[in-house]
């Protein structure tokens, strides 16, 4: 008795197992094509440079882009190449011959010397990056607060 209801419930476990393997096929859905490619964004410039900036307050920069496509272009992320970088983005969707915007934000604070960053941009036209570099300058030791949390040892 035990061997036959061990048998079954085997046999039951392994039909489950291969009933939950099967591919179960999609109903066909319509599918629309989409004429929009990442050309479809045409941005004033991709590049900016700030030059040379002082450390401390952030610097922000704003890219302006146009649609240039014949549906409207949805911004779904901006990606920050590290996290230096704050970015801020138009949320509604740019229609078509209209202008949207992707603002940078880079905190100088604690870091002085050159740098260059991305960002790119995702939107159901396809994925564009951005850049922009500058150098930011060591602000003075007497504008900087320092940190008396810390005890110096010497």
């Amino acid at each position: 008795m035990k061997k036959i209801i061990l048998s079954v419930a085997i046999l039951s476990l392994l039909g489950s197992v291969s009933h939950a393997q099967e591919k179960k096929q999609a109903a066909p859905t319509a599918t629309a094509t989409s004429t929009l490619s990442p050309e479809n964004i045409s941005f004033k410039s991709e590049s900016y440079d700030f030059g040379n900036i002082e450390e401390g307050p952030a610097a922000e920069h704003v890219f302006t882009f146009t649609n240039t496509g014949k549906e409207a272009i949805v911004i779904q992320r901006v990606q920050p190449s590290c996290g230096c970088t704050t970015p801020d983005w138009t949320k509604d969707p740019i229609a078509p011959g209209k202008t949207g915007m992707i603002k940078a934000s880079y905190g100088t604070q604690g870091r002085p010397g050159p740098f260059e960053k991305t960002m790119t941009v995702f939107t159901n036209a396809g994925t564009k990056m951005v850049t922009f570099k500058g150098s930011v300058e060591k602000a003075p030791e007497t504008s900087v607060p320092q940190n008396s949390s810390v005890m110096r040892a010497n």
